[in-house]
């Protein structure tokens, strides 16, 4: 039992690490684990919500008071020269104790504690904007992947499909039947798609280091291929004004354009109001030797003499808010171009994959088939032939190429919208 122990031990200090890795491991497949993956990893989404929590945290400061003063004032330490200079309070000829407490023109604290609300709210909605632009970046990768991996398969395919052309050439070659130069067709051509096959494994290999960027992941972490595309949601989910209606509601740029204008409004508001003074209210008690015989009231005020320095700060905060109105405009603008681009994107996508699967794909299988008997037949030259495999070939690229976009385009959409369709 005791030769156990060390066993043990380990596996019990392995195992609280082991759902982690199988975890990871499992990632790729879906696209869904990997946005709740990044969602609690991403070290730029974290930044911004560590910001946007730290924005929260300056409501109460801004709102407050200054903090009180507190002063001494040892008078005549040497009591008319009848001793030596001394620092104890009940030995000078009195001690001035003052504490003072400085308090804002009226209406300043409540405009500051508004400014730096809206200023968190800001923080708070760039902080989802930041998230919507991550996640919509993991759901373009995740595409690409799918794209690249499926890319691959058909030009494998391609590949020994080719491979059984030569095959047919070679052997009509050796009856006599066939020039030599179909049989080098064929193998240029598998020569020109092995070419592509490198350069679809590169980009794979960019898209999933990119992907692994996105998660906090070493860049050669292991990714499951994609099993499946998304499902394009039904063409009534994306009409153009109902989504326009709701990313002017809850696109996080629009917010954050909205809260900075609203700031901008209140800071105005403030300078203007610095144009009075601001105030501080005392009391000082007066000991003399070891008591209090004398106290004090103070009031005390800022005189606005320096209306050139506040006439320029007031010009300083009416182009900062004719700034932020023109930020939002262009921002409102921008959005709704590019979500009509968008779902325009989407909607030709949807009808370019419908033609490619309904017609020109059994088209171009037919063609190929035709062509090929007819080669074994003599009838049709392997030029034809090879065409008709390239439209084949062509057709699929086209078809698998229209779903992605088409998702692609979908997570542009999300993206401005700030929320999943």
């Amino acid at each position: 039992m005791l030769r156990c122990l060390p066993t043990l031990v380990l596996a019990c200090a392995i195992a609280p690490g082991a759902p982690a890795r199988a975890q990871d491991a499992a990632l790729g497949a879906e696209l869904e684990p990997l946005l709740a993956y990044a969602r609690t990893r991403n070290p730029e989404f974290a930044a911004l919500q560590a910001e946007a929590d730290a924005s929260h945290e300056r409501i109460v400061p801004a709102g407050a008071l200054p903090d009180p003063k507190f002063g001494v004032e040892l008078r005549d330490i040497t009591r008319a020269g009848e001793q030596n200079p001394t620092l104890s309070p009940g030995r000078t000829g009195s001690t001035r104790y003052l504490l003072l407490q400085e308090i804002p023109w009226f209406g300043k604290r409540d405009l500051r504690r508004e400014v730096a609300e809206l200023e968190a709210e800001g923080a708070r909605e760039r902080a989802r904007g930041n998230w919507a632009e991550v996640a919509g970046r993991i759901k373009i990768n995740f595409a690409q992947l799918y794209y690249l991996y499926r890319s691959e398969r058909l030009t494998r395919q391609i590949l020994d499909l080719l491979g059984r052309l030569e095959r047919i050439a070679l052997a009509r070659y050796a009856g006599g039947l066939a020039a030599q130069q179909d049989v080098i067709r064929a193998q240029v051509e598998q020569t020109s798609l092995r070419s592509e096959l490198i350069t679809l494994e590169t980009e794979r290999h960019h898209a999933h280091t990119r992907l692994n960027t996105l998660l906090a992941r070493p860049g050669d972490a292991p990714l499951q291929e994609p099993a499946r595309l998304r499902p394009l949601p039904p063409p009534a989910a994306l009409d153009y004004a109902a989504l326009d209606e709701r990313a002017r509601a809850r696109n996080p740029q629009l917010f954050a354009d909205e809260a900075k204008l609203r700031a901008a409004e209140k800071t105005r508001e403030l300078t203007y109001r610095n144009r009075y003074p601001d105030f501080a209210f005392g009391v000082a008690p007066v000991q003399y030797q070891n008591s209090i015989r004398e106290w004090e009231l103070i009031v005390e005020l800022n005189i606005p003499l320096q209306q050139s320095s506040r006439r320029a700060q007031e010009r300083e905060a009416e182009s900062l808010l004719a700034a932020a109105r023109a930020r939002k405009q262009a921002s409102t603008s921008q959005v709704g171009a590019e979500l009509a681009e968008s779902l325009s994107a989407i909607e030709a996508a949807r009808r370019t994959e419908n033609l490619l699967a309904g017609s020109l794909l059994p088209q171009a299988e037919l063609t190929f088939q035709a062509a090929l008997a007819g080669y074994e037949t003599g009838k049709v030259d392997f030029a034809t032939l090879l065409d008709a495999q390239r439209q084949i070939r062509l057709a699929r690229q086209n078809q698998l190429k229209a779903q992605v976009d088409a998702r692609i385009r979908l997570a542009e959409v999300e993206r401005l919208l700030g929320d999943d369709l």
